[in-house]
């Protein structure tokens, strides 16, 4: 495997891990979280210059079902990420206290929100669109997994996946989404373990949406 790809795998694993602590926010303490956040965007811009080749051609060729896809979710991410980092320098109390950004911090607070949980979910997606390419790497890796191995996994992404419904729901992530609720609620009583493995199994759920969303394009484009 070529350094270049080694690197990209390492860096999306940071980006991956960090979204995903970040969305414990007051479990692991203010600072800890800006200071998480601040380390997600540095590996952001990394991913994106180890990426670049993708974004020169975003205007070159033509636009198929599944490029729309990719595109709409790239998009995506970068918009919440951005947003995310606005209401994030706003409302610093610790690694950016230094700046004089500080006015308009309700707005900053529900923008930082709404970007935040938004980006979980479209990051979920964005993973689940290269989930194909990953599992690809496993397997020339791993060579040869049994058939019957393959549907045993494939029965646990679908049952933690299905989990993530109720975790979805439990967690009231659509309503942060939408800004139904102008506060999010922690339990600071519930174990860490029990928290992060609620959105795991959230971040699955989208993650297998859209691999098998994006697996269903790729057959319809090769059978036009």
């Amino acid at each position: 495997m070529k350094q270049i790809t080694i690197l990209k795998i390492v860096v999306d694993i940071g980006l991956t891990v960090m979204l995903l602590l970040l969305m414990t926010y007051e479990l692991i303490g203010e600072a800890a979280h800006e200071w998480l956040g601040i380390g997600m965007f540095a590996l952001f811009i990394i991913h994106h210059i180890l990426n670049r080749k993708w974004s020169r051609c975003v205007f070159k060729g033509k636009y198929t079902l599944i490029r729309i896809w990719q595109t709409v979710l790239v998009i995506g991410v970068l918009i919440t990420m951005v947003d995310s980092m606005y209401g994030g320098v706003i409302l610093s109390k610790h690694a950016l206290l230094f700046l004089p950004f500080k006015g308009g911090r309700a707005f900053a607070r529900e923008i930082h929100m709404v970007s935040a949980y938004c980006g979980f979910v479209l990051m979920s997606l964005h993973l689940g669109f290269h989930l194909g390419m990953m599992m690809g790497m496993a397997r020339r890796i791993v060579k040869e997994i049994p058939t019957a191995r393959k549907w045993v996994l494939r029965g646990i992404a679908t049952f933690i996946a299905g989990y993530g419904v109720y975790a979805f729901i439990r967690r009231e992530i659509g309503h942060y989404m939408f800004l139904q609720n102008q506060y999010v609620f922690f339990d600071f009583e519930e174990p860490l373990i029990f928290f992060l493995a609620d959105y795991i199994a959230v971040m699955t759920l989208f993650m297998w949406i859209s691999y098998y969303f994006s697996k269903g394009m790729r057959y319809i484009k090769k059978n036009n």
